[in-house]
């Protein structure tokens, strides 16, 4: 019997990963020292496994392991980054570009910068949530000193033409910072390739515990310098103060290193799946649209808008599975998703979407129920709908017409 619920929100979050837990356990209770405290074996032995881990981490962004600096997750990796680039480069411009579809731990921060004075242009995307290059090259002036562009939108599984943000960050000697939570772990990433000076990670998105992330830095053409965002003890060479969460750390290293082993047959197999949940649902269902890239996007990512069904009511129809209605991080804020109105969506076709966030621990008998459950749904749903049935008497006579 297939037990339930059924999680299928791994862009809020995902399962820690039964192997990164093995690998935690012992820095709970066996080598529990402070990696600062290096007069001692408990200590040292912190210390050793937290530079192991960092070394994990660099590998899966292509980046030196003195590159890497420990945070709480992505949110404070993009508060250092955007804020610490702000403060630091003050002199040399004041005016940042971002993208109107970023999540809400940049632009909540651009935003606070500008109310600090610093200038700010949000620029917009296609239809497919993609950033339009000749709009991102326009906006570009001599104050700007920085672009932050994350690498896959968290609602549509978009991904960013990052190697041409870089190179075009690199003609106009601009530093470019990319959020990649969402896609680290699961599409291959090289800062070096790709020209990124910044790039921001959590490890809670790829199998790993939360409160635990990371902000790669670049030491070398050009070297980033950040003011940092606390004080108190120089933790992490001076750029981020506290005392080193080390199960965390470890169990991110370790979340990397088997993203980075099976990153290949991974995405192979959530490919499969995504496309198994989306041909399930629109060859039972009419007036589905997808929304987001169709190839260009995460491998388990699935957005789709149900015409004339309430997307919160439809996760409410569909007791036995965990999916979303938008990103997990602006849940509670009124009106549609920022993301779907900034790709052309009205607002009524907006609120009938629902993100599936497909996972390593899905399966196909999962999928399976999931279409049943979804269609179940939306067929009731919409037999409750006036509109829809309007929309359905419209269709007939329509037909009618052009016969």
């Amino acid at each position: 019997m297939l037990p339930l619920p059924i999680y299928m929100d791994n862009h809020a979050t995902t399962r820690v990963d039964p192997r990164v837990v093995e690998a935690m356990l012992p820095f709970f209770t066996v080598h529990y020292g402070n990696a600062a405290s290096r007069n001692h074996s408990f200590g040292r032995d912190a210390e050793a496994a937290v530079e192991a881990a960092r070394r994990e981490v660099a590998a899966i962004v292509g980046a030196n392991e003195k590159e890497i600096f420990f945070t709480s997750g992505a949110t404070e990796s993009n508060n250092l980054a955007i804020k610490g680039v702000a403060a630091m480069y003050r002199r040399k411009g004041n005016h940042i570009l971002t993208v109107a579809t970023e999540h809400s731990a940049v632009l909540d921060v651009v935003k606070r910068l500008e109310r600090d004075g610093l200038r700010a242009t949000y620029l917009p995307v296609d239809r497919y949530g993609q950033l339009v290059m000749e709009r991102l090259a326009d906006a570009i002036t001599k104050e700007t000193i920085l672009v932050s562009v994350m690498a896959a939108n968290n609602e549509i599984g978009t991904l960013a033409r990052l190697a041409e943000i870089g190179a075009l960050c690199k003609a106009h000697d601009i530093f470019f910072h990319c959020d990649a939570a969402q896609a680290a772990g699961k599409i291959p990433l090289d800062v070096a390739a790709m020209g990124i000076d910044l790039l921001s990670m959590s490890a809670h998105k790829m199998y790993g515990p939360k409160g635990i992330g990371a902000l790669y830095v670049r030491r070398r053409d050009p070297h980033v310098r950040l003011e940092p965002m606390m004080d108190g003890g120089g933790h992490e060479r001076g750029i981020r103060s506290g005392t080193l969460a080390v199960p965390n750390i470890v169990g991110f290293g370790k979340a990397c290193a088997l993203s980075a082993g099976e990153m290949t047959e991974e995405t192979q197999r959530l490919s499969n799946l995504r496309d198994r949940l989306h041909q399930g649902i629109t060859s039972q269902l009419e007036q589905v649209h997808l929304n987001g890239h169709p190839e260009e996007r995460l491998a388990g990512n699935l957005n789709l808008s149900f015409a004339y069904v309430d997307g919160e009511a439809l996760m409410m129809a569909m007791k036995d599975v965990a999916v979303s209605s938008g990103s997990a991080c602006t849940t509670a804020t009124p009106g549609p998703s920022h993301v779907l109105k900034a790709i052309g969506l009205s607002d009524d076709l907006a609120r009938s979407s629902i993100r599936f966030g497909l996972g390593r621990f899905n399966t196909e008998e999962q999928v399976d129920f999931v279409i049943g459950a979804v269609v179940q749904a939306v067929r009731r749903l919409r037999a409750l709908s006036p509109m829809y049935e309007m929309a359905q008497q419209s269709d007939v006579v329509n037909r009618g017409k052009r016969m």
